[in-house]
């Protein structure tokens, strides 16, 4: 491995993830209640024995870059780094990045500097765990320029990838993104190629992408240069290389998730309270997820009811009902509050008890959930403020809504609290 270097793709605005993409970048969303979600590509690559990785970024990507630096250091005798590649302006580029190839081709005169046979691609938003190790070996072995990492899928979600054909040996014979209709209908494939019995292949006639590529090194440059017009790697690059390159595939067979809309993002954060064998878990020895230390104080809960549910570090509970739920850092929960179905992300700060008695005195909620509320199927971001006697229950059955001005979203049924977001008292949606 000392001869990979990861590339993660930072990702675009994230307009299917607002409003928790609006003051931060898609892989800096929080996930679990203290990590983020580029800590899953980095922690990867580092239990996989990878310790060069990029990470380019774009949009709203402040937060994103001070988590990196904050949480991933080398000491000077470490061969390794975890470096951030921004969109900058230069003398030959005053525009931004236009895909996922164009981020790449930017940078181009780095990665030609470094010495490494093979260069990773990986996405910062998606949730699950990986060993590229045997992923790269069978990439070395076949031969292969490029191999791409797919997973089965049924029709249903088919159409939301990139969809490949193979011959009997595995190779690529061809890339169709996001086809619907009739297309959709010619890339069906009999997957029990890859060794999945019969049963689970007409569930499953679809190879999908997921989205992770391993180039070798002249391959990623010569597909770069040849044509500086196409700039994603799904929609153009791969399609396109198929002719000329040798396009392997290797069927990753674990928990995936692409965090691309609220739905997906609200149902990988509460599958993770499932008890014992949760789709996928933090509690692995062999393969720890790596996030920034924060040096807080353990919880402290009073005389509450916790039911499947996973509580951060530094939060204080008082006399609640919390009930398949994740609990992010420093949340606040006052005194007979009932939590179900909910994402609470915590909080970037304390407040002491007399910011909190002022804050309530001037008839400004405190950071965190106030007394007698009643929460179900909600998104809490960060650093909201939820008056006392308050319910978000969607009480009208709302599917989707946005109340801008308010801080309060309906995606798909779930509600979203906005980041600062201020709930006064007794309201009620």
């Amino acid at each position: 491995m000392n001869n990979v270097v990861s590339i993660i793709l930072g990702g675009g605005s994230g307009i299917r993830l607002q409003p928790l993409t609006h003051l931060r970048a898609k892989p800096a969303v929080p996930l679990a209640g203290k990590y983020r979600l580029i800590d899953i590509p980095i922690s990867n690559s580092l239990n996989s024995g990878i310790n060069k990785i990029y990470v380019l970024t774009q949009f709203n990507s402040a937060s994103l870059n001070r988590h990196i630096s904050r949480t991933y250091g080398f000491s000077p005798v470490q061969q390794g780094f975890v470096e951030v590649l921004a969109a900058q302006m230069t003398p030959g580029r005053s525009d931004w990045f236009q895909g996922t190839a164009d981020a790449v081709r930017q940078y181009l005169s780095v990665l030609k500097s470094m010495k490494a046979e093979q260069f990773i691609i990986l996405s910062g938003d998606h949730l699950y765990q990986m060993n590229y190790g045997p992923f790269i070996e069978h990439h070395r072995k076949s031969k292969a320029d490029i191999t791409l990492s797919v997973v089965p899928v049924p029709r249903e979600k088919a159409s939301d990838f990139g969809l490949v054909k193979i011959d009997p040996n595995g190779r690529v014979i061809e890339f169709n993104e996001k086809p619907k209709g009739k297309a959709l209908d010619t890339m069906t494939v009999d997957t029990t190629l890859f060794g999945i019995d019969a049963d689970q292949a007409a569930k499953k006639p679809f190879i999908a992408s997921m989205g992770i590529y391993v180039f070798n090194r002249q391959a990623l440059f010569d597909l770069l240069t040849k044509d500086p017009e196409k700039h994603d790697f799904g929609k153009q690059l791969i399609p396109d290389a198929i002719k000329d390159s040798m396009i392997n595939t290797y069927l990753f067979q674990g928990y995936w998730e692409d965090i691309g809309t609220i739905r997906s993002f609200f149902n990988a954060n509460i599958s993770l309270v499932k008890f014992p064998d949760p789709d996928f878990s933090f509690f692995d020895i062999k393969a720890p997820v790596f996030t920034r230390q924060r040096f807080l104080p353990p919880s402290k809960i009073v005389g509450t009811a916790i039911k499947e549910s996973l509580i951060s570090e530094g939060c204080i509970i008082e006399n609640a009902d919390i009930i398949r739920s994740v609990i992010g850092v420093r949340s606040i929960i006052g005194n007979s509050s009932k939590l179900n179905s909910t994402l609470m992300m915590g909080a970037d700060f304390f407040q002491s008890h007399q910011e909190r008695g002022e804050n309530i005195e001037s008839g400004t909620p405190p950071i965190g959930v106030g007394a007698n509320c009643n929460i179900k199927k909600t998104i809490i971001d960060k650093n909201a403020r939820i008056g006392r006697n308050v319910q978000l229950i969607n009480k009208d059955k709302v599917k989707d809504c946005t109340r801008e001005n308010e801080g309060i979203w309906i995606r798909d049924g779930i509600i979203v609290v906005a980041k600062n977001t201020v709930i006064p008292d007794e309201t009620i949606i």
